[in-house]
């Protein structure tokens, strides 16, 4: 696999400790262990052909990175944590942590916008666009994607915001659906009346209903995983969905996505709008259904709307952000990106478990009352050759 497909390869390992001093002579990089040189492999050489007569080891070497984020009662960020407040168990097992972080990371962002929602709410997402471009760094890269029936990439990965504007400037052209359903009952069904009688004649009820246009959210989200995949591993990885939540018609279904986003480390975090954000599907957000080896019944149907918050919930343990007007949509950007590049990070070397690629649990505790504490759910340990 490589090295920029690979999601666990392990860094140089940093102990976990207040004392750690970084050489004062290097700066590291955003979402590198410090203090450490990097590793360099030799090996014979072939003028010809470089890989003739090489041979490959296929071994397990995971190093675990859990960006985590720590919250008080009020829902303001907690700071100032070190690595003997957090406890991290992986399949009910207590881990030692080797690595730890509270600086920054530089983001990989891949921004997913819904243009398949009824044009209103649109629009309303095109006065925001600003406010999205600006809640990225100068020190980010972003990449942009649309869906509705089909999935297309308007940018590729940038730093340049003129191209970043120029691409968001283009979508303020977009049109979604036009608002309000078509009527096949009731007594807007009959047409108009004079006397009780059809004007044009008698009005012919449809036998049968339109199937419904697709909303390929997990698609959406599977093309934004595969590109993610390829940047730089230094970078936090996230995908960033501003959507009304709906799915149906995907060719990919939901536990083929996730496990390729726990593969790679990748977060979802979506602000959740129009239909979506209305009450009810707040509720969604908080059920937290098995994810893994069961043959779970929505799984199997597509057309539903509670799928984003799952996503969410199992690759950073955080909540759904479901807002109706335009500033709270704008504060949620803001919000969103920057718990994703402020988060602790924590790493740690797993024991191997026989050669096991099954998945395994994740749960990140911190040793103060009071906190509450988003984290991904688990990962699947990942084959590296040499």
């Amino acid at each position: 696999m490589p090295p920029d497909e690979g999601s666990h390869s392990a860094p140089p390992t940093v102990p976990a400790s207040d004392n750690t001093q970084p050489d004062a002579n290097k700066q590291p990089q955003a979402g590198q262990p410090s203090n450490q040189p990097t590793p360099s492999v030799s090996g014979p050489r072939n003028q010809i052909n470089p890989t003739e007569g090489l041979y490959k080891i296929t071994t397990r070497v995971n190093f675990v990175q859990i960006p985590v984020s720590v919250k008080d009662s009020d829902g303001r960020r907690v700071d100032g944590l070190s690595p003997k407040d957090f406890t991290v168990l992986e399949n009910g097992k207590k881990q030692t942590l080797n690595f730890f972080s509270s600086d920054p990371f530089q983001l990989s962002a891949a921004v997913i916008i819904d243009v398949g929602m009824p044009d209103i709410a649109v629009q309303q997402i095109a006065q925001t666009y600003t406010a999205l471009e600006d809640a990225f760094s100068p020190y980010d890269e972003v990449a942009l994607y649309t869906y509705s029936s089909t999935v297309s990439q308007v940018v590729d990965f940038t730093s340049h915001s003129e191209r970043l504007t120029s691409a968001l400037n283009q979508l303020k052209l977009v049109h979604g659906h036009n608002a309000g359903p078509p009527v096949y009952g009731g007594p807007l069904a009959a047409g108009p009346t004079v006397n009780g009688a059809p004007v044009g004649g008698p009005t012919i009820a449809p036998v049968n209903t339109p199937d419904r246009e697709a909303h390929v959210l997990n698609d959406a989200i599977l093309r934004a995983t595969i590109d993610l995949g390829k940047r730089d591993r230094t970078r936090r990885k996230i995908i960033f969905v501003i959507s009304d939540g709906q799915e149906l018609g995907s060719r990919s279904n939901y536990r083929q996505v996730l496990k390729l986003l726990e593969t790679r480390d990748i977060q979802v975090r979506a602000v959740v709008v129009d239909s979506g954000a209305l009450p009810g599907f707040k509720q969604a957000a908080k059920v937290h259904l098995p994810q893994h080896g069961s043959n779970i019944p929505f799984l199997r149907g597509q057309g539903y709307s509670d799928i984003l918050p799952k996503y969410v919930y199992a690759t950073c343990g955080g909540h759904i952000t479901t807002e109706l007007t335009r500033e709270g949509i704008e504060e949620a950007y803001v919000e969103l990106a920057t718990e994703a590049r402020n988060q602790y990070t924590l790493g740690y070397a797993p024991e191997t478990v026989n050669g096991s690629s099954s998945y395994r649990s994740i749960d990140v505790i911190v040793d103060k009352k009071g906190l509450k504490v988003s984290a991904k759910d688990g990962y699947y340990p990942t084959s590296t050759s040499r």
